[in-house]
């Protein structure tokens, strides 16, 4: 019993020393902002993207990522031998473009124009360059893609896909190439329980 009481005492001692040395008077000042403001996970201090889209994709600065587009796709349009018109069945492959160029906003599209191997190399250059000045026409006035957006270049026959100089041949080197470049600034979205497969 003695050495309960005494344990009773030590330790009803030491509790109130303890409680002597802790101050309540001091603060401590906060060098950093914690506050999370745009709610994306990632504190002030640390932020230099403010406002990400809310459910985005961000790294450790609170950016989102920009993935670079490079797009490159052949137009399915025949066009007739020593011609540059374009039949309105065509348009729907002129669309496909359209449609990647308005989903992605900070692209820009150059389309090449080519040529077979028959005719002089300068007239086949002009009649190239008037293939691609046409369906830029079409991506315009059609589709309603800004011009600043849009680059045409003809390259005569300098690049064949064929080179056997037969019928076939040349109706598969009369073509039009679009290629869409820029960066996707589009919110990558984080999966999360309520994602629903698309």
């Amino acid at each position: 019993m003695k050495y309960i009481l005494l344990l009773l005492a030590i330790s009803l001692t030491f509790g109130c020393s303890m409680r002597d040395i802790t101050s309540m008077d001091s603060q401590t000042d906060q060098d950093f902002d914690l506050n999370d403001n745009d709610k994306d996970g990632v504190i002030m201090a640390r932020e230099r993207c403010i406002g990400t889209v809310n459910g985005a994709g961000i790294d450790n600065y609170g950016c989102g990522t920009v993935n670079e587009i490079n797009e490159r796709q052949e137009l399915k349009i025949m066009f007739e031998n020593d011609s540059d018109y374009i039949n309105n069945r065509y348009y729907q492959q002129i669309e496909k473009v359209a449609d990647l160029m308005n989903y992605y906003p900070n692209t820009q599209v150059t389309i090449e124009g080519h040529c077979s191997k028959t005719g002089s190399y300068e007239h086949n250059l002009a009649l190239s360059q008037a293939r691609a000045d046409n369906v830029v026409k079409v991506l315009s006035d059609t589709f309603g893609i800004d011009s600043s957006r849009l680059t045409a270049i003809g390259y005569s026959f300098d690049r064949p896909i064929d080179t056997s100089n037969t019928p076939a041949a040349n109706e598969l080197n009369r073509r039009v190439i679009a290629e869409v470049t820029g960066d996707d600034t589009r919110a990558d979205m984080k999966w999360h329980i309520y994602t629903v497969d698309q």
